[in-house]
């Protein structure tokens, strides 16, 4: 998939740590599917966690790595964050609400703070 040109959104405090393992796509897939939860990670994965079967073994290590040092106990929704990022990637905010379980009065709303 080709990015659109316009700068991509910089990730919130919660999701830096994220960000800084996973990179921007697999952030994305991983909020989407763990967000609200609280994980427990591994520092020797075994290959059995869904959080090693989404973003593999080294990565799955770096994020309870990273966990000790500056990570929340529950993994944040961050739903503001990924709307922009979804927004950025191309989607409608139709599509958008009905990805984040949102109203597409919240998702305008949240892009609408970001333009200003």
């Amino acid at each position: 998939m080709q990015l659109p040109a316009r700068p991509m959104p910089k990730p919130t405090a919660q999701v830096e740590p994220y960000f800084e393992v996973l990179g921007a796509e697999l952030t994305i897939d991983f909020l989407l599917q763990f967000g609200g939860a609280e994980l427990h990670f591994a520092n020797d994965p075994k290959g059995r966690s869904a959080v090693e079967k989404l973003v593999g073994s080294q990565k799955a290590k770096a994020l309870a790595e990273s966990r000790n040092r500056a990570m929340q106990k529950r993994v944040p929704l961050a739903k503001q964050w990924l709307a922009r990022m979804l927004h950025w990637q191309g989607r409608s905010a139709a599509d958008i609400a009905r990805t984040l379980r949102a109203t597409d009065v919240s998702v305008r709303g949240w892009l609408k703070e970001r333009a200003a």
